[in-house]
Protein backbone atom coordinates (compact mmCIF):
# COMPACT_ATOMS: atom_id res chain seq x y z
CA UNK A 1 0.00 0.00 0.00
CA UNK A 2 1.39 3.43 -0.89
CA UNK A 3 0.40 6.98 0.09
CA UNK A 4 -2.31 7.28 -2.55
CA UNK A 5 -3.97 4.07 -1.33
CA UNK A 6 -4.35 5.27 2.27
CA UNK A 7 -7.48 7.09 3.50
CA UNK A 8 -7.12 10.86 3.57
CA UNK A 9 -7.07 12.70 6.89
CA UNK A 10 -10.46 14.43 7.49
CA UNK A 11 -9.15 17.94 6.79
CA UNK A 12 -7.78 16.84 3.40
CA UNK A 13 -10.82 14.71 2.65
CA UNK A 14 -13.11 17.70 3.09
CA UNK A 15 -11.18 19.74 0.53
CA UNK A 16 -10.95 16.90 -2.00
CA UNK A 17 -14.67 16.09 -1.69
CA UNK A 18 -15.41 19.79 -2.25
CA UNK A 19 -13.45 19.57 -5.50
CA UNK A 20 -15.63 16.64 -6.56
CA UNK A 21 -18.82 18.55 -5.68
CA UNK A 22 -17.63 21.51 -7.75
CA UNK A 23 -16.98 19.25 -10.73
CA UNK A 24 -20.27 17.37 -10.33
CA UNK A 25 -22.11 20.70 -10.19
CA UNK A 26 -20.47 21.91 -13.40
CA UNK A 27 -21.09 18.55 -15.05
CA UNK A 28 -24.76 18.63 -14.04
CA UNK A 29 -25.28 22.18 -15.35
CA UNK A 30 -23.52 21.48 -18.65
CA UNK A 31 -25.30 18.15 -19.08
CA UNK A 32 -28.63 19.79 -18.36
CA UNK A 33 -27.86 22.51 -20.89
CA UNK A 34 -26.99 19.88 -23.51
CA UNK A 35 -30.27 18.08 -22.82
CA UNK A 36 -32.15 21.38 -23.11
CA UNK A 37 -30.47 22.05 -26.46
CA UNK A 38 -31.44 18.58 -27.67
CA UNK A 39 -35.02 19.26 -26.52
CA UNK A 40 -35.49 21.23 -29.71
CA UNK A 41 -34.79 18.01 -31.57
CA UNK A 42 -36.54 15.56 -29.29
CA UNK A 43 -39.24 17.84 -27.85
CA UNK A 44 -38.90 16.24 -24.42
CA UNK A 45 -38.44 18.51 -21.41
CA UNK A 46 -35.64 17.41 -19.07
CA UNK A 47 -38.03 16.70 -16.19
CA UNK A 48 -40.29 14.56 -18.36
CA UNK A 49 -37.22 12.70 -19.62
CA UNK A 50 -36.33 11.86 -16.01
CA UNK A 51 -39.81 10.45 -15.37
CA UNK A 52 -39.63 8.37 -18.55
CA UNK A 53 -36.20 7.01 -17.64
CA UNK A 54 -37.38 5.85 -14.22
CA UNK A 55 -40.47 4.16 -15.59
CA UNK A 56 -38.48 2.59 -18.44
CA UNK A 57 -35.83 1.19 -16.06
CA UNK A 58 -37.90 0.23 -13.03
CA UNK A 59 -41.48 -0.23 -14.22
CA UNK A 60 -44.66 1.34 -12.85
CA UNK A 61 -44.23 3.66 -9.88
CA UNK A 62 -46.17 6.24 -7.93
CA UNK A 63 -45.29 9.91 -8.11
CA UNK A 64 -44.00 9.89 -4.49
CA UNK A 65 -41.75 6.91 -5.29
CA UNK A 66 -40.30 8.71 -8.33
CA UNK A 67 -39.83 11.91 -6.33
CA UNK A 68 -37.85 10.05 -3.66
CA UNK A 69 -35.60 8.36 -6.23
CA UNK A 70 -34.96 11.63 -8.08
CA UNK A 71 -34.57 13.66 -4.85
CA UNK A 72 -37.14 16.15 -6.16
CA UNK A 73 -40.39 17.47 -4.75
CA UNK A 74 -43.56 15.48 -5.37
CA UNK A 75 -45.15 18.60 -6.83
CA UNK A 76 -42.48 18.96 -9.50
CA UNK A 77 -42.59 15.27 -10.37
CA UNK A 78 -46.39 15.44 -10.54
CA UNK A 79 -46.17 18.32 -13.04
CA UNK A 80 -43.67 16.37 -15.17
CA UNK A 81 -45.85 13.25 -14.94
CA UNK A 82 -48.93 15.22 -15.98
CA UNK A 83 -47.00 16.56 -18.97
CA UNK A 84 -45.96 13.02 -19.94
CA UNK A 85 -49.58 11.84 -19.60
CA UNK A 86 -50.82 14.69 -21.80
CA UNK A 87 -48.29 13.70 -24.47
CA UNK A 88 -49.42 10.07 -24.32
CA UNK A 89 -46.07 8.84 -23.02
CA UNK A 90 -47.36 7.64 -19.65
CA UNK A 91 -50.68 6.70 -18.14
CA UNK A 92 -52.09 6.60 -14.62
CA UNK A 93 -53.54 3.26 -13.55
CA UNK A 94 -55.17 2.11 -10.30
CA UNK A 95 -52.74 1.14 -7.58
CA UNK A 96 -53.88 -1.96 -5.70
CA UNK A 97 -51.59 -1.02 -2.78
CA UNK A 98 -52.86 2.56 -2.39
CA UNK A 99 -56.19 3.96 -3.60
CA UNK A 100 -55.14 7.62 -3.64
CA UNK A 101 -51.74 7.22 -5.32
CA UNK A 102 -52.02 5.93 -8.88
CA UNK A 103 -49.35 3.85 -10.51
CA UNK A 104 -47.77 5.62 -13.45
CA UNK A 105 -46.90 3.36 -16.37
CA UNK A 106 -44.90 4.16 -19.48
CA UNK A 107 -46.78 3.62 -22.75
CA UNK A 108 -45.39 2.06 -25.92
CA UNK A 109 -45.03 5.57 -27.36
CA UNK A 110 -43.20 6.70 -24.22
CA UNK A 111 -40.89 3.70 -24.47
CA UNK A 112 -40.07 4.59 -28.09
CA UNK A 113 -39.37 8.21 -27.12
CA UNK A 114 -37.07 7.38 -24.21
CA UNK A 115 -35.28 4.63 -26.13
CA UNK A 116 -34.41 7.12 -28.88
CA UNK A 117 -33.24 9.72 -26.33
CA UNK A 118 -31.06 7.21 -24.49
CA UNK A 119 -29.52 6.02 -27.75
CA UNK A 120 -28.49 9.62 -28.59
CA UNK A 121 -27.11 10.13 -25.09
CA UNK A 122 -25.18 6.85 -25.11
CA UNK A 123 -23.60 7.79 -28.43
CA UNK A 124 -22.38 11.01 -26.81
CA UNK A 125 -21.26 9.20 -23.64
CA UNK A 126 -19.09 6.81 -25.66
CA UNK A 127 -16.86 9.81 -26.38
CA UNK A 128 -16.09 10.50 -22.70
CA UNK A 129 -12.42 10.19 -21.94
CA UNK A 130 -11.51 9.62 -25.57
CA UNK A 131 -11.83 5.88 -25.05
CA UNK A 132 -9.09 5.85 -22.41
CA UNK A 133 -11.15 5.28 -19.25
CA UNK A 134 -10.89 1.91 -17.56
CA UNK A 135 -13.60 -0.10 -15.84
CA UNK A 136 -11.68 0.28 -12.56
CA UNK A 137 -11.67 4.07 -12.88
CA UNK A 138 -15.39 4.19 -13.53
CA UNK A 139 -16.13 1.77 -10.69
CA UNK A 140 -14.07 3.98 -8.34
CA UNK A 141 -15.92 7.06 -9.55
CA UNK A 142 -19.32 5.45 -8.97
CA UNK A 143 -18.25 4.22 -5.54
CA UNK A 144 -17.13 7.69 -4.45
CA UNK A 145 -20.28 9.36 -5.79
CA UNK A 146 -22.48 6.81 -3.98
CA UNK A 147 -20.62 7.52 -0.73
CA UNK A 148 -21.12 11.25 -1.24
CA UNK A 149 -24.81 10.70 -1.93
CA UNK A 150 -25.18 8.47 1.13
CA UNK A 151 -23.94 11.37 3.27
CA UNK A 152 -27.15 13.20 2.37
CA UNK A 153 -29.62 10.32 2.67
CA UNK A 154 -31.34 12.08 5.57
CA UNK A 155 -32.16 15.27 3.62
CA UNK A 156 -35.93 15.79 3.23
CA UNK A 157 -36.84 16.85 -0.30
CA UNK A 158 -40.40 18.04 0.47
Amino acid sequence: MNDIDEPLPPEDLGHRVSEVFDLVGALYRRGLRKLEQDEAVGGVPVGVRSVLVLLHRYGPMTVPQMARLMALTRQFVQRMTNDAIERGWTQATPNPAHQRSSLIRITDEGTAVITAILAREHALNRQVGGGELTDAELRACVRVLKEMLRTFDHVDMD
